[in-house]
């Protein structure tokens, strides 16, 4: 990455480590605006150098000697070595015009910020790193508020490890830390839960003139498992194309109370929520929209200034949306496969445009309880193939990435001037390629995923939201994976 300005040198995870010392030399004389880390950490403290201390001293120090401007030295090597062993260490750093960064690391949870922080502020360096692995979102708050109470004293970093600390390397700037880390690349993370640096600057506007700061809104999408969720890329895209100040980040939620206590104590803006929060958050909702109590499910939250917390469902405009574009909704005859969420959301909607609804599922018991409590009607498989209809919407998980099941439908039972696909990823599954080669008109699970997250953006911003370019971030992304 060649615009890469602050680099990590982790001469640990070297076999030799002396042996790179002149190339990393000549490297700095290269690029003299580069700043530049040297990690050295012994084994026993969660790196992987073998070496003796007294090594380890003299690897950073000549690291330092070579160029870079900061030593990171573990607490438990500065604790371990004599008084007089670390000060020669020290007045060779500053011979060299290097600073001295001491830092603990707890690879198990997040416990003890503050111990840990005192323990390294004795040897009075120049920088304080606390690293800790969260288990809970909560951890975050307990390193953001290490940072912000440290950072009046001293030059501060701290992070929390793993996928749920995520929140804590976006904002630790955000909170006063003098830096954060990221990975080189997606394959090379050094630390677990490490995301790239282009990740970090490009999707989350770290190290950028109108960086992350004590103004901006944070959302969050939160989930389980959560990674490859795309509400990340659409929603800051969506912010920066219309200049609002705010971001939004992937939330890794094992338990309801883990992501409260983050909407109230960061506090959250607002989230996107995905299954199974969706039913369990509706008990903890100040106020909701019609919708959202009729169906049981709430995929959108918006945090007040109290704290208190209104529901919405952006799923229904996801499904009303699209189709309001290409037909009147009033009278139309709709086929809905499927009697879960997702088809919850559009029998519900859709009846409340005044269509006709009909649930078709595999177990028919269930088609006919959502049919009832929707005011929609329920339909065997069998009648269902001799009917014609307006639309079709496949509301099943078939076409799914990593879905193995099978069309619920036959290529002859394709019986509708409109083929409505809730599944998005892959963009072409087998429901819409058997309609277009029917020569069948679509609508994509895509452009329902955006028309959701567009109401989501009017909602938490109150801005009419730029579906074109959410549509466009959102289209290549899941063309680049394919």
């Amino acid at each position: 990455m060649a615009d890469a300005k602050f680099l990590e040198f982790r001469l640990d995870s070297l076999p030799k480590p002396a042996t790179a010392l002149p190339k990393l030399k000549q490297f700095l004389s290269d690029h003299r605006d580069v700043t530049a880390i040297a990690t050295c950490r012994r084994k026993q403290f969660g790196g992987h150098f073998v070496g003796p201390l007294t090594t380890e001293l003299e690897l950073l120090l000549a690291a330092a000697e070579a160029g870079c401007q900061i030593a990171d030295l573990e607490v438990e090597s500065a604790e371990q070595a004599k008084p007089a062993q670390l000060a020669r260490f020290r007045d060779g750093l500053r011979a060299a015009g290097a600073a001295l960064l001491v830092s603990f690391h707890d690879f198990t949870r997040t416990k003890g910020l503050e111990q840990a922080a005192d323990r390294i502020e004795k040897f009075e360096p120049d920088f304080v790193k606390v690293v800790s692995t969260a288990r809970s979102l909560a951890d975050n708050l307990a390193v953001l508020r290490l940072i912000e109470e440290r950072s009046l004293s001293a030059q501060i970093v701290g992070i929390a490890m793993g996928e749920e600390g995520l929140v804590s390397r976006v904002l630790g700037p955000r909170a006063g830390a003098a830096f954060t880390f990221a990975a080189f690349s997606d394959e090379t993370e050094t630390a677990p839960g490490q995301v790239a640096a282009r990740t970090m600057r490009d999707l989350y506007r770290i190290d950028q003139l109108d960086q992350l700061d004590k103004a901006t809104r944070i959302f969050g999408v939160a989930g389980n498992p959560i990674a490859h969720s795309l509400s990340p890329l659409m929603h800051n895209a969506a912010f920066r194309k219309e200049n609002v100040n705010a971001v939004l980040l992937p939330l890794k939620v094992r338990a309801l109370d883990d992501l409260l206590k983050l909407v109230r104590e960061l506090p959250l803006d607002g989230v996107a929520v995905t299954m199974p929060l969706k039913q369990e958050v509706l008990p903890h909702l100040a106020n909701m929209d019609a919708l959202t109590g009729k169906i049981g499910a709430c995929n959108t939250l918006r945090v007040g200034g109290d704290g208190n917390i209104v529901g919405f469902n952006t799923d229904v405009a996801g499904v009303v949306r699209p189709l309001e574009k290409r037909l009147k909704l009033k009278g139309a005859r709709i086929a809905v496969l499927g009697a879960g969420g997702a088809a919850r959301a559009a029998a519900f909607g859709l009846v409340a445009q005044g269509a006709e609804v009909f649930i078709v599922n595999r177990t028919h018991e269930t088609a006919v309880k959502l049919a009832r409590s929707a005011k929609a009607k329920s339909l065997k498989h069998e009648l269902f193939a001799k009917s014609h209809f307006d639309v079709l919407i496949n509301a099943t998980p078939c076409g799914m990435a990593g879905s193995k099941q099978a069309l619920p439908i036959k290529e002859n039972e394709l019986n509708a001037g409109l083929v409505f696909e809730m599944v998005y990823n892959p963009l072409e599954t087998p429901l819409l390629k058997l309609a277009r080669q029917r020569g069948i008109p679509v609508i994509t699970g895509l452009e329902m995923f955006v028309q959701q997250g567009a109401r989501q953006f009017e909602i938490w911003t109150g801005k009419p939201a730029p579906e074109s370019e959410m549509l466009r971030v959102v289209d290549l992304e899941l063309r680049r994976r394919g």
